[in-house]
């Protein structure tokens, strides 16, 4: 059995570097989110997932990881318009 403590580590950290990857691999911030929740109701549904809690915490973490990745995307898109020029 897991501690709390590794568990709460690991949701404040992989979903939000999850997102970021995704993000980095479909080139859409929004695909990313999508396939990361996804992972995570899967998670939920195998029961690694099982208090309130870590369900905030990994609300939380996809909150900052989407909003990292959505600030990645747009900077990106904004390098690719300046190229054209």
């Amino acid at each position: 059995m897991e501690s709390m403590a590794t568990k709460f580590l690991l949701s404040l950290l992989l979903p939000g570097l999850l997102v970021v990857l995704f993000t980095r691999v479909t080139f859409n911030h929004i695909i990313g989110l999508i396939l990361t929740v996804a992972l995570i109701a899967a998670a939920v549904y195998a029961g690694y997932t099982n208090t309130w809690f870590l369900y905030v915490v990994n609300a939380a973490s996809l909150t900052l990881g989407f909003w990292y990745a959505s600030n990645m995307y747009h900077r990106s898109k904004k390098a690719d318009t300046h190229e054209d020029e």
